[in-house]
């Protein structure tokens, strides 16, 4: 009985499970309806809304990168919303969660780091060899900063993909788990709040990884650049 409970619990995270749309993985192509501006021949309230974001987060993200009013920024920018509008979508009811996957995750930080280091070796190399040895490093710590500098390197995309996808899956458990015990708790309405208040938390979650991810792939193409 408690396996089959955990494989239900664990089955939200499964895109053939549902039986109204097997084709969950389609959610990931409303952002691309969402960023489309071009169907309102004047704009409208969401475009408006969608512009002063992306404005005041452009100019969060110049301030990060070396050369002002880099388009590169424009990558990262879309990196962000896509995740934020897919962390969104994945709170409400049947909705498919594809960043909660690590298919998804590290399929994206994998191929950006790959080319941030494909980039920065072939084109910054003597930069490169740098960021390995900070300044001031005693000469018996070199070759020990070298290793653990190299081995950080390497797990970054690993890191950026585990953090968003332990991150959606831990609230999502949470809300799982409070939804299925709100009938058969006592004191239902203290439980109704709890999940509301874990369900704006949540919210604030999902924007705050987006933005995250956005953030750590910015610094990581500055140190190549």
């Amino acid at each position: 009985m408690y396996m089959y409970m955990m494989s239900n619990l664990f089955s939200i995270f499964d895109p053939s499970t549902n039986n109204f749309m097997s084709l969950n993985w389609l959610v990931m192509i409303i952002p691309l309806l969402l960023f489309n501006w071009s169907y309102w021949l004047y704009p409208s309230r969401l475009n408006m809304f969608w512009f002063l974001m992306f404005n005041k987060i452009f100019q969060e993200f110049n301030k990060l990168s070396k050369k002002k009013f880099n388009s590169n920024i424009i990558i990262f920018l879309t990196i962000m919303m896509l995740f934020m509008i897919l962390n969104l979508l994945s709170l409400m009811p049947y909705i498919f969660t594809p960043s909660s996957h690590m298919s998804i995750n590290l399929s994206l930080s994998l191929s950006l780091w790959i080319s941030f280091m494909l980039y920065g070796w072939m084109m910054n190399t003597n930069k490169m060899f740098i960021h390995l040895l900070p300044m001031n490093t005693p000469g018996l710590l070199m070759i020990f900063m070298i290793m653990i500098e190299t081995i950080s390197n390497f797990i970054r995309p690993w890191t950026l993909a585990i953090r968003l996808s332990a991150n959606m899956l831990a609230g999502h458990l949470l809300l799982s788990l409070l939804g299925s015990t709100l009938e058969s708790m006592p004191y239902m309405i203290l439980l109704f709040l709890i999940q509301n208040l874990l369900l704006i938390l949540e919210i604030s979650v999902s924007i705050i990884q987006a933005y995250v991810f956005a953030i750590l792939t910015l610094l990581y193409f500055n140190e190549s650049n």
